[in-house]
């Protein structure tokens, strides 16, 4: 195995790893004038790291120079859980660490402090700090490590907290899996930055182990909120493999070779959902606010309205608002309506029950101090009017029927566009509404009647996609007759007409992709920017090929979802049941490249080999995909340097100044160390440089 010098089964010594490589960093000048950039280092440690029989109540830890505590409750955390958090104060050179709470026997705990002491003048961190001790004759010293990722941006998550439970205390429940939910772990680790975690102070027995992203930094597990994720089986650290373990020279903290792989993700199905608040905003509508998105609904009643008149409104996939509008006359409407709702949510114990909750929804006709401002003239105006003698024509007022139709500029003949109204529609004379095609001379073109038709959205009743026989490069006219339409509120349309174009071929790259695929298994190809934001998907992708038309000029990545249960989306796990999200993976080819460049009129070809892209996961395929991405941000960061000394040197040529050469030389100087630092990433040396 790589670096067999640094592997590490049991390593004692390295329990105080920030602490221990801190020490001997300070040996070294730092570089770069009399700056401070080294971290405090740690003199005096009262009582010993690793005391055994602890029975005191107070920790001194003296360093070479003043230090001041930063983000205590953000940082600190204790193995196994305190019930009342150690308090920190500064005293002198050093800080006093007071345990408030009562420790169990025999039990190893570990106090750390991730970066929360600094030194006072510059501020620099002293990482990974963690201070051990037992109160009984041992200290537990296995250790385990592992990697955190989101499970659908395929890219690391920092600060994951990680719980391990001994697996013989918990009951054997594969059905309904709470121990996240009701029980304090027996361990607890932290990821840093990278995703990389260190678990330490383990015993050799077989461990359940949980990780989830403390977005609130309250340090429990909030579902819904938090990233979450679930290994399916239980791991013992004195089984594990050898892994080996460094110190990041470049983030100055440890780091490892990963034994474990979570694939974090939201379990939104979890999240304790309760209905917030009803409101009446107009006369005929109902908005039901939910805290979770998409509410299981059984069944709701409202007095008077007949279940068929009630119009059900999500608006949009993931919202957590639910419209309701009534479609009956407005003056059989009453004041206060009276109904009841019957929907499911997880009760005390997490388990997902119905409940049936009432509802009382007033409304009351309220002016508007515009309204009153624009009454008060009319009236004003009205007076005037018959004093003159003169008959008063009341000013036309703006049309209230809402219609924004997406039909501008130029739209992708793929895709066709939308039409969205802020009502739903009670009526609609579709045969009224042409779509044209222009041909001949722009100031006078000739207009062919093109045949459309309309799908209303299913998430979104107000909003309808145009669907017809697009040609590329062509132009079109959407014409909408006057009262072709009449929404819930009685409102009908005023004409309108939009003209566009469809996309030019010319002016876009294509993709074209050649997929090898595993018998039986559908996947899901999305086109994403840079950032990994989707910009374009393909569905039900089996073996051969496919194109990705009208792709923008730019940089584009690929990412590849395993559709397990080929539902065309998606799926995140689930915790209770135990179920892993489905696996998304960005695409590297074989030279390491993950980030293409597309121009216009260009056609990229790409091979996909699903076998590949979602090879197991093992601990060689995990360290290998972590050192090609790191190697493939070091290629981009390499690139972007010799980008930006071309623009320098084009700069100095125009500017005539020799003088800056020097400094361009002194970049090229540290740029070098950078890249001679990074060097490490895959040759079998020390291992300072690799990070991920």
């Amino acid at each position: 195995m790589r670096n067999s010098g640094l592997i590490l089964k049991v390593a004692v010594t390295l329990l105080f790893l920030g602490a221990f490589l801190t020490r001997c960093a300070s040996i070294m000048s730092p570089d770069g004038g009399p700056k401070d950039s080294l971290p405090p280092v740690i003199t005096v440690l009262t009582p010993n790291n690793f005391t055994t029989n602890f029975k005191e109540k107070k920790i001194y830890i003296e360093f070479n120079e003043y230090v001041q505590i930063k983000d205590q409750n953000k940082e600190m955390y204790t193995s196994p859980q305190m019930k009342k958090m150690p308090l920190i104060t500064t005293r002198g050179k050093g800080i006093v660490i007071t345990i408030r709470d009562t420790l169990k026997e025999n039990t190893t705990y570990a106090i750390d402090l991730g970066s929360a002491i600094r030194d006072n003048n510059e501020g620099n961190p002293l990482n990974a700090m963690r201070y051990v001790f037992s109160t009984g004759d041992t200290v537990d010293s296995l250790m385990c490590s592992g990697y955190t990722a989101d499970s659908y941006k395929a890219d690391s998550v920092s600060r994951t907290f990680l719980w391990f439970y001994i697996a013989d205390s918990l009951p054997d429940t594969p059905d309904y899996d709470s121990t996240i939910f009701n029980r304090k772990p027996d361990v607890i680790a932290r990821a840093q930055n990278n995703g990389i975690f260190i678990a330490q102070n383990l015993k050799p027995v077989a461990y359940r182990i949980y990780a989830f992203g403390d977005k609130n930094d309250n340090q429990m597990y909030e579902p819904g909120t938090d990233l979450v994720g679930i290994l399916d089986s239980v791991y013992n650290p004195a089984t594990m493999p050898p892994f080996a373990i460094w110190f990041d020279s470049l983030r100055h903290y440890p780091s490892a070779d990963p034994q474990l792989y979570f694939r974090m993700f939201t379990d939104k199905t979890f999240k304790g959902q309760r209905l917030v608040e009803a409101k009446r905003p107009q006369q005929k509508q109902i908005t039901l606010y939910f805290n979770t998105a998409l509410p299981d609904i059984d069944s709701l009643r409202l007095d008077s309205i007949p279940s068929d008149k009630i119009i059900y409104d999500p608006r949009t996939k993931g919202k957590d608002t639910l419209n309701l509008w009534l479609n009956v006359p407005a003056e059989s409407l009453p004041d206060t309506i009276k109904g009841s709702i019957t929907y499911y949510r997880h009760d005390s114990i997490r388990q997902y029950v119905p409940t049936t909750e009432p509802l009382k929804l007033a409304w009351k006709a309220v002016e508007t101090k515009e309204q009153q401002k624009e009454r008060e003239k009319e009236e004003r105006e009205r007076k005037k009017a018959e004093e003159e003698g003169r008959e008063y024509t009341p000013p036309q007022k703006p049309n209230p029927f809402k219609l924004k139709v997406g039909a501008s500029g130029e739209i992708n003949p793929e895709v066709g566009f939308d039409f969205t109204l802020d009502y739903p529609l009670t009526e609609f004379d579709s045969t009224a509404v042409k779509l044209y095609k222009l041909t001949g001379d722009d100031k006078n073109p000739t207009e062919t009647e093109v045949e459309r038709h309309f799908v209303r959205d299913t998430l979104n009743i107000g909003r309808y996609s145009v669907r017809a026989k697009w040609e590329s490069n062509t132009k079109y006219r959407f014409y909408i007759p006057k009262q072709a339409m009449t929404d819930i509120m009685g409102y009908q349309n005023d004409s309108t007409s939009n003209n566009f174009a469809t996309y030019n071929p010319e002016k876009f790259s294509k993709i074209v992709l050649t997929v090898k695929g595993e018998a039986g298994k559908r996947y899901i190809i999305q086109q994403t920017d840079s950032s990994g934001k989707t910009q374009k998907e393909i569905k039900d992708i089996e073996s051969g090929k496919h194109t990705i038309n009208y792709v923008a000029p730019g940089e584009i990545r690929i990412r590849i979802i395993e559709d397990t249960n080929g539902n065309g989306v998606w799926d995140a796990g689930n915790v209770v049941e135990r179920l892993q999200p489905e696996r998304a993976e960005m695409f590297i080819n074989e030279e390491g490249v993950d980030l293409f460049a597309t121009k216009a009129n260009w056609d990229i070809e790409i091979d996909i080999d699903m076998s590949k892209v979602f090879k197991p996961m093992n601990m060689e395929n995990l360290i290998q995909m972590l050192e090609d991405k790191e190697a493939s941000r070091i290629k981009k960061l390499s690139e972007e340097w010799q980008k930006k000394q071309i623009e320098n040197q084009k700069n100095q040529n125009q500017n005539g100044s020799g003088g800056m050469m020097g400094g361009s030389g002194g970049m090229m100087g540290g740029m070098g160390g950078m890249m001679g630092g990074l060097g490490g990433l895959t040759g079998s040396g020390s291992g300072s440089g690799r990070i991920f």
